[in-house]
């Protein structure tokens, strides 16, 4: 099958015929085998028993997959990435601000020219300011801190995917808005861009928040912290636990020698507790010892996790 369509929806009833009969059309305009499959994310409107219209209708080409109750688009998307079957996966959004006209030119981008991930840049957007000025600044720290530096808009829906990407990386919680960088640390480098059209919204409404820019940052560093210590957590905790038990030593020794010097210089007899260097050498040296010992227990953690030697293998001949 040439490709997989995942399509995560949240009530979004009204859209799903018009989109199905879009993404139908584009199809067999170029001649593609295709199948779409919608994964509904708990809606509490029709959508599940549109798609089951849709489904009756066109049985050869619509799959459906619904969920109990509404966990997030990273767990569509990951469940509707381990049905695929396609040999490229675009996913898109339900809500019609996604063209299905640029599926096309997505497919020929890994195909052709050998992407392993080709990612939506909406330029031109219908947002709001209160929305396109912290995209703008999530996107930056995100180029910044995953190394990705051609990419503009890592949160956009439509993407393509060979294959081989989506059968390797996970999605979870949200990290939806990092794929491109969980693609980079499972080993696909070759990510790419395509400027595509952003549709204003026809239906319904947005199901996204400002939340989702504060809990954007704080998964950016987990991926970040995760890629690079995940199966090494000694090499982060044991040495800034390190710095912090020697830093904590010499204040140690400092008090001890202002101690002997008062003594030997015949002045007033002092507490140790009346310098501020003994409770900084007591935090220094609890911080180290706790952070040392964090790390000694994630090593342990790794070490008897049944994944420690799971590792991505491209190819074996």
């Amino acid at each position: 099958m040439d490709i997989s369509v995942i399509v995560p929806l949240y009530n979004e009833a009204e859209s799903l015929p018009e989109l199905k009969a879009w993404i139908e059309r584009v199809m067999t305009e170029h001649g593609f085998s295709y199948e779409i499959i919608f994964v509904n994310d708990g809606s509490t409107d029709d959508s599940w028993e549109v798609i089951r219209g849709l489904r009756n209708q066109d049985p050869g080409h619509v799959r459906g997959i619904s969920f109990r109750r509404n966990y997030g688009k990273s767990p569509a998307l990951n469940t509707g990435f381990a049905a695929a079957t396609g040999d490229v996966v675009i996913t898109m959004d339900a809500d019609l601000q996604d063209s299905p006209d640029e599926i096309p030119e997505l497919y020929r981008m890994i195909r052709e020219e050998g992407y392993d991930l080709v990612s939506g840049y909406k330029k031109k957007r219908y947002d709001p300011l209160s929305k396109t000025i912290p995209t703008k600044l999530f996107n930056a720290t995100a180029r910044r801190v995953s190394g990705i530096r051609n990419l503009h808009d890592f949160n956009c829906g439509l993407k393509a995917y060979d294959a081989k990407v989506v059968k390797h990386i996970e999605v979870y919680g949200d990290m939806h808005r990092y794929i491109p960088y969980l693609a980079k640390l499972a080993g696909f480098h070759k990510i790419g861009e395509k400027v595509v059209q952003h549709r204003a919204r026809k239906y319904g409404k947005t199901k996204f928040g400002l939340d989702r820019f504060v809990n954007g940052y704080l998964d950016l560093l987990t991926l970040w912290f995760t890629g690079r210590f995940g199966k090494k957590p000694m090499h982060f905790f044991g040495l800034l636990g390190s710095l912090m038990f020697m830093l904590g030593f010499v204040a140690v020794i400092l008090v001890g020698v202002l101690k002997l010097y008062h003594m030997y210089a015949g002045h007033s007899y002092i507490l140790v507790t009346d310098s501020p260097y003994f409770f900084l050498a007591l935090t220094l040296m609890l911080l180290g010892s706790q952070l040392f010992l964090a790390g000694f227990i994630g090593e342990l953690v790794v070490r008897n996790s049944p994944k420690r030697n799971e590792y991505e293998i491209d190819e074996r001949i």
